[in-house]
C-alpha cells in the first residue's frame, strides 16, 4: 500500500512539473458535507451514519487539449458515526450507551483528474469530469470517548465525478474507502475501524 501511494504521489508531482509550463493553475474555496460511517473489523454493535461539514481550498491544474491533470485540496472535515456501544456488556458495564464519535480532520486529497474539454463549445457552459486518488486525513481533534483510541491520521482511496459550470463553478461527489484504521477499541485487541464516507462539494475556481 505504501509503495502504491509513493508511486501515485511521484506520478502526480511529475505530471504537475510537466504540465506546469503549459497549464494554468486555478484555485478557490470549496465547501460541502461528508456522510460518514465506520467499518469495524467485526459487527459487534449497530452503527449509524453521521453528517458533518467540510470547508477549505482546492486547486486544479489541467493539461490543455488532453483534459488530464491533477487536483489537490486542504479541507477541514467533521467525520464520525453514532455507535450503539450499550449493545455489548463489555461497554455497557462501564455505562456506555449510544455514543457519537466525531473526528475533526484536515483532509488532503491528491487526485488525477480527467475533464471533457472538447465538446464543440459546450465545455464553456458545462464540462463533466472524473477523478480519483489517495486521501490523507490528519486527526486534529476528536470528542471525548474513552472507549476508543484514535490514530493521528488515516489514508483512504477516493473516486468521484462532477461537472463544471461556466468554467468557474464545480459540483462534485465522491466516495472514500478507508485503507488504514482511524480508531480502535481500548478494551479489545485488533478491533479497529476504518472510515468510509461520501462527500458532496461545491467549489468556485478563480
Amino acid at each position: 500500500m505504501k509503495k502504491i501511494l509513493r508511486l501515485f504521489t511521484l506520478m502526480a508531482l511529475l505530471l504537475g512539473v510537466v504540465c506546469g509550463a503549459h497549464a494554468e493553475f486555478r484555485w478557490g474555496p470549496t465547501a460541502g458535507a461528508a456522510f460518514t460511517t465506520l467499518k469495524f473489523k467485526q459487527d459487534l454493535f449497530k452503527i449509524d451514519n453521521c453528517v458533518g461539514p467540510m470547508a477549505g481550498v482546492q486547486g486544479e491544474m489541467i493539461f490543455p487539449g488532453l483534459g488530464f491533470g491533477v487536483d489537490i485540496a486542504a479541507i477541514y472535515a467533521m467525520q464520525g458515526a453514532q455507535m450503539h456501544l450499550g449493545e455489548k456488556y463489555i461497554w455497557s458495564v462501564d455505562g456506555y450507551g449510544t455514543r457519537r464519535s466525531m473526528l475533526h480532520t484536515l483532509s488532503i486529497p491528491l487526485n488525477f483528474r480527467f475533464k471533457w474539454t472538447r465538446l464543440d463549445g459546450l465545455e464553456d457552459y458545462i464540462a463533466p469530469f472524473a477523478f480519483g486518488g489517495p486521501v490523507f486525513d490528519f486527526t486534529v481533534a476528536h470528542n471525548k470517548l474513552d472507549a476508543m483510541s484514535y490514530a493521528i491520521g488515516a489514508v483512504g482511496l477516493q473516486a468521484g465525478i462532477g461537472f463544471e459550470v461556466f468554467k468557474r463553478w464545480q459540483i462534485q461527489a465522491s466516495h472514500v474507502w478507508g485503507m488504514t484504521y482511524a480508531m480502535k477499541a481500548v478494551k479489545l485487541q485488533n478491533f479497529s475501524a476504518r472510515e468510509d464516507y461520501w462527500t458532496v462539494r461545491l467549489t468556485y475556481l478563480f
